[in-house]
């Protein structure tokens, strides 16, 4: 059989794009295409498909599998979206060890390991990864990985909303680590617990004698990301005059230190945090609507416990399990009853709730196997006191 009739039938002419990682497959894919599409172009990942996608009306996609920033079926998911009229063309390999770069040619492999099929026109939505270092397989949850796994590979500024325990640095962390910036810093300011009057130095830095004190110059904590990742916890807590300065760096990636007249350019990625709605504050003139546009380049917003009730219990166990590994001893289990309370409880703490409750219950139950009833105890805010009686 030719390689040409390997193919699935699609139009002989019109563009075609070609992504895999893998330098040898898409020459294989090109070998076979022999001229049958113009233009050709090549993508390396996911997010280099999305991109080159918007440059023109692409008659056929050829899809590879194994992707290093994205996952295959949200991708193609998102595409089918995005771009209806396109053909896609799985690329399935079983190849465990795929070239990540353009460097010399290595030898065509053999034409057994990889197949080329035809994707469903309306394939359906294969669940989501969960992120690192995150649990829940919630259709709420799902929709976060994905847009997670969407943006990551961009420096696109990226604003986190969501209630107070919900794991917002979590998702920040994630986007840190999936994309081309995981080995450079992951920089974290708590914008609440700075005091008003050190912030600037704080996140600009500040040379000696620049103030009483400074008795030696400190690298602020912009210029400590260059390279990787500033995420601004609580960003609605800082002031107006310190948001100016923000929305100067946002704009222009230069900083300068306190007590110099130096400017330096800084390639730094900001991810914000909020719990509170920021668009509310910009209407009241809390914050400013300008920095607002900015951060909110690319918002996820992160649902509350109580939005994703199917994720509660494995969120409860994967608690107990850590923790019972820290203290090497084995791993109990929930009752019928535990189970019944966990999921009806209105968890207005989030995850954080949820985790300090099964550390109290870790410890309650002591060297039983099973967490009961009688070890769930919950602390209940000032507005809900009237509960503990109950």
């Amino acid at each position: 059989m030719s390689a040409a009739a390997l193919l699935p039938p699609f139009p002989n002419s019109g563009a075609a794009l070609i992504a895999s990682p893998d330098s040898a497959l898409r020459q294989q894919v090109l070998h076979r295409l022999n001229g049958r599409c113009r233009p050709v172009q090549q993508a390396l990942g996911g997010a280099d498909t999305l991109a080159k996608l918007e440059t023109r009306d692409w008659q056929v996609l050829f899809l590879d599998r194994r992707l290093p920033d994205l996952d295959a079926e949200e991708l193609l998911a998102t595409i089918r979206r995005r771009f209806p009229g396109i053909q896609v063309v799985l690329l399935d390999s079983d190849q465990p060890n795929a070239d990540q770069d353009d460097g010399p040619a290595a030898p065509e492999p053999d034409l057994a390991p990889f197949t080329l099929r035809s994707c469903p026109e309306n394939p359906a939505t294969a669940a989501a990864k969960p992120l690192p270092g995150m649990i829940g397989a919630s259709e709420a949850m799902q929709g976060v990985y994905r847009m997670v796994r969407l943006v990551a590979a961009r420096s696109t500024t990226v604003l986190i909303a969501g209630p107070t325990g919900t794991g917002k640095e979590l998702v920040a962390r994630a986007l840190h680590s999936l994309s081309p910036r995981a080995a450079k810093p992951f920089v974290v300011v708590n914008c609440a617990a700075i005091p008003e009057a050190l912030l600037e130095s704080e996140l600009f830095g500040f040379t000696r004698g620049a103030f009483t004190g400074a008795v030696q110059s400190q690298i602020g904590r912009i210029p400590a990301a260059n390279g990787g990742t500033l995420f601004l916890d609580e960003v609605s807590e800082l002031p107006l005059g310190m948001q100016a300065k923000l929305l100067r760096f946002l704009e222009q990636k230069e900083v300068q230190r306190l007590g110099t007249c130096e400017v330096t350019h800084v390639d730094v990625r900001v991810l914000a945090a909020s719990n509170v709605d920021l668009s509310e504050r910009a209407l009241r003139g809390e914050f400013r609507q300008d920095l607002f546009y900015r951060l909110t380049a690319f918002p996820i917003e992160l649902p509350a416990l109580a939005g994703r009730r199917s994720d509660i219990v494995p969120l409860a166990e994967h608690f107990l399990a850590c923790m019972s590994a820290a203290l090497e001893i084995p791993t109990p289990h929930l009752s019928e009853e535990a189970v019944r309370i966990l999921e009806a409880h209105p968890w207005r703490g989030n995850v954080r709730e949820l985790q300090h409750v099964m550390e109290r219950a870790s410890i309650l139950a002591g060297d039983a196997d099973t967490i009961d009833a009688p070890h769930l105890y919950f602390c209940y805010a000032p507005r809900d006191a009237s509960r503990i009686a109950s």
